[in-house]
């Protein structure tokens, strides 16, 4: 383990807990499965399905942030992170299973045995379900002509013939839910 990796981990993060542990080694078992080292820019995407502690790691070990427009929020609530290597083509899917994972009687032992873990024996890896998504974007800013706050233009709505943000704008559905 590069214990040093996982200090910058818990320095950005704020503490040690096991679920900063599950996102250290499905990070670094992304980088070695994809046998790749980690992102400078956007050759990397992560599709994190989860925005739980273990996302800080991710974000650490393998360069991927919101910021930089490739790691990505899907919420499923699970805890699966699909990575996407642009350069090559490869990706993988892996997927924290809690009924292999430690059941230690703290949350520092859960933590440490996490860590010790082989991550064939904490994940399951799977080729993902959905493609990898286009590069990030720098769209033009649009002024919301009711609370005068700037939005990229993919996020302005037309209401009563004015351009609004997504927290200005009133939806509209005659939908009945169940």
């Amino acid at each position: 383990m590069d214990h040093l990796l996982w200090e910058k981990s818990i320095d950005f993060h704020g503490h040690a807990c096991p679920g900063l542990a599950i996102g250290f080694k499905a990070a670094l078992a992304a980088l070695e499965k994809l046998k790749i080292n980690r992102s400078s820019d956007e050759e990397l995407v992560c599709v994190t399905e989860n925005d739980a502690c273990g996302v800080d790691a991710v974000q650490v070990v393998t360069g991927c942030t919101f910021g930089k427009g490739n790691l990505i929020y899907r919420g499923t609530g699970k805890q699966a992170f699909t990575f996407f290597h642009r350069p090559s083509g490869k990706s993988i899917r892996i997927v924290y299973h809690k009924s292999r994972s430690p059941h230690g009687t703290d949350k520092h032992s859960r933590m440490m045995e996490i860590l010790a873990m082989n991550p064939d024996s904490l994940f399951q890896f799977k080729v993902p379900s959905f493609q990898l998504p286009e590069e990030a974007r720098i769209f033009n800013s649009v002024t919301c002509e009711i609370c005068g706050e700037q939005a990229p233009e993919h996020k302005i709505r037309l209401q009563n013939e004015k351009k609004v943000c997504l927290d200005c704008f009133v939806p509209y559905s005659r939908e009945i839910r169940l």
